[in-house]
């Protein structure tokens, strides 16, 4: 058996910046076809190779003419001049304006010989010579013989309303630098001086590999029970290293096994610059990849003292770069944007994103004392009537919430807004605490209404009635206590709410019971059925509002057969497994792994599965009487007394 292999001494997450910056992430450069350049970067410079416009060009419709032949010209005393023709955008003018004439222009038209101005058709009036006129060649003011006049109510300089050869780039001029990222302002330009491709910053190429056995690809057949889990890190990592400037190429996840973990790193590292790993970077026997990277290049670091993220390794391949993340993908997202992200768009020519900070207050106490820096995933919620986090006038505050389910719970980053940083040295944050709070994107927008508590089939209809609602399911205690504390705007709750201060908004009520399977084959017919017979049960956790409601039912049940609550629950096999979702106790009836499992009716008719009713409860929306005046809460008010009631045992 072999020996354990023990992390290295944890770096200070200065070092590991420092060991991550000195990495070649440098791809090269790499010509694309201007089509393709949106959001690339100039690797050169690129000069003007001719004049832009190439021609004098009028900037307006209406006439070209003899800035001097409208001199003294004005709403009293028009000059009238004859038209000598007409120049079209595209064509080659086929006139030349001379003294006392004037030819009508197009907007982007060549500017005709002789004119040096262009006055605005709506300084105009056309004027139709007599026949006598046209017929004896009479001049008017001086115009030239024949055809029809205009009449000009201006006078003009030279060069009005003209735009000269060279005026927007000149040749020979510097149009963009080198590191410029062109967006579709640059690519005009590129287009007016007919540049067709540019050279560009070659795309740091990142080979994503991630580590396991028991991974399984999006899209094919998990097996559960054998362990295996969805690969949740390469999409994930991909989509990341895309965002911040570089190409993405997935590799197979490699298992736990020396010869295949060589094998799949040594390929990523002969076609990548950078190869990412997650998993396999703990200190256990059965992660080998440390040992791979010591084989086949330098091992930099092992280690780094942060939260989440500690396993984190640097290294060096030959010909590419390494960074081996933690499995858990929160732990994997959140290493990778605070440490891999900013050395892959220096690579890539990339500026920093803005900075998109939020100065807030902590709504409960965090306590932390671990001596290593944290990053916390924290959620944004204004307390006052302003619909956003970034503006608490009208009295309101931003509120910062720790939202942390764990490094394995996928759902953390998506219910937060943004990190507060936590320094080694802090032992925990005050309620009311200032922080400052770093955005995952300036375009983070929290939500116009927060709530927690009880999970319920009816309130996912609510919610999705409303713009951008958050709500966590953390079940009726919980979202109570919350709720006492003053964090979120609501909380759906069911069974006593302790004399809480809260305003209900509404509510309904729902049948509950014992699912079982389709036509209670074992004939299930009451909570006594789980005292006396051998029936396998899953329950809810006791945070549940369903949990309590059975609780107390449990109670009742005792009482009649003169018996202690701990009596009965000592018989009723897997009283104590609690399913934490809604729907998994009948899921685990539905597989066969149980034989009853507490749920509602709608639950039960929705899986096509069999219900035996315990009873009703009444499910409550209670807000948080400080936020009365939220937009957010009145949108929600409104929701809740619309909400239908078509759903199997909901009513009002």
């Amino acid at each position: 058996m072999s020996s354990r292999k023990e992390f290295r001494e944890l770096v200070p997450p200065e070092e590991a910046h420092e060991a991550i910056e000195s990495l070649d992430l440098d791809g090269g450069t790499e010509e694309v076809p201007l089509r393709e350049a949106r959001g690339r970067v100039l690797a050169e410079r690129v000069d003007a190779g001719l004049d832009v416009p190439g021609f004098d060009r009028a900037s307006m419709d209406g006439y070209a003419v003899r800035a001097r032949d409208t001199f003294g010209a004005g709403e009293a005393d028009p000059a009238v001049l004859e038209l000598a023709g007409a120049v079209h955008a595209g064509a080659e003018p086929d006139v030349t304006v001379e003294a006392g004439t004037a030819a009508e222009i197009s907007t982007g038209a060549v500017m005709p010989e002789g004119a040096d101005a262009v006055v605005m058709v709506e300084r105009t009036d056309r004027v139709e010579r007599s026949s006598t006129e046209r017929e004896n060649g009479e001049a008017v003011n001086g115009a030239g013989e024949g055809g029809d006049a205009v009449e000009l109510r201006t006078s003009l300089a030279p060069g009005d309303h003209v735009m000269l050869a060279g005026a927007d780039v000149a040749a020979g001029e510097r149009a963009l630098g080198p590191g410029t990222r062109l967006t579709p302002r640059e690519i005009g330009l590129l287009s007016a001086l007919g540049v067709d491709e540019v050279l560009v910053r070659s795309k740091p190429r990142v080979g994503i590999v991630s580590t396991g056995d028991e991974l399984v690809r999006p899209g094919e057949a998990v097996a559960s029970e054998r362990g295996q889990i969805y690969d949740v890190n390469s999409y994930t990592i991909a989509t990341a290293v895309e965002e911040a400037g570089g190409e993405a190429a997935l590799y197979p996840h490699a298992g736990d096994d020396y010869g295949e973990m060589e094998r799949v790193l040594t390929e990523a590292a002969a076609e990548c610059d950078l190869v990412l790993s997650s998993g396999s970077t703990s200190a256990s026997a059965v992660d080998v990849i440390y040992r791979v990277i010591e084989d086949q290049g330098e091992l930099l670091l092992h280690g780094v003292a942060i939260k989440p993220g500690k396993p984190m390794l640097v290294g060096e391949f030959p010909d590419s770069a390494y960074v081996g993340l933690p499995g858990y993908p929160v732990s994997a997202l959140m290493i990778f944007r605070h440490f891999v992200a900013p050395a892959i768009r220096r690579a890539a020519g990339r500026p920093e994103p803005r900075t998109a900070s939020v100065e807030a207050e902590m709504a409960v106490e965090e306590r932390y004392g671990e001596g290593r820096t944290r990053l916390m995933p924290v959620g944004l919620i204004g307390s006052g009537p302003s619909e956003t986090a970034r503006d608490a006038s009208n009295g309101g505050r931003t509120l910062a919430y720790p939202v942390d389910k764990g490094s394995g719970a996928t759902t953390s980053l998506v219910e937060a807004d943004g990190i507060v940083e936590v320094g080694p040295d802090t032992a925990y944050l005050d309620a009311g605490e200032a922080v400052s709070v770093d955005l995952f994107s300036p375009d983070v927008r929290p939500p116009t209404v927060f709530g927690v508590g009880e999970d319920d089939p009816l309130l996912t209809s609510v919610l999705d009635d409303l713009d951008r609602p958050r709500y966590l399911t953390i079940g009726s205690r919980q979202g109570l206590r919350r709720l006492e504390q003053g964090v979120p705007d609501f909380a759906v709750v069911t069974g006593a709410t302790d004399d809480i201060e809260a305003r209900e908004l509404g509510g309904w009520t729902r049948d509950w019971g014992l699912i079982v399977a389709p036509d209670n084959p074992g004939g299930v017919d009451g909570l006594a059925d789980l005292v006396d017979r051998e029936l396998r049960f899953v329950n809810r956790p006791t945070d549940s509002g369903l949990r309590g409601t059975l609780d107390g039912t449990v109670e009742d049940l005792a009482d009649s057969r003169g018996e202690s609550r701990n009596e009965l629950v000592e018989r009723i096999d897997g009283f104590e497994l609690a399913a934490r979702a809604l729907e998994s106790p009948a899921r685990k009836v539905a597989s066969g792994s149980a034989d009853a499992g507490l749920g509602l009716r709608s639950t039960a008719e929705k899986l096509g599965l069999g219900f035996v009713p315990l009873g009703e409860e009444r499910v409550r929306v209670l807000a948080n009487p400080e936020r009365l005046e939220k937009p957010g809460i009145e949108a929600l008010r409104e929701a809740v007394g619309n909400a239908p009631t078509e759903l199997p045992g909901v009513g009002r």
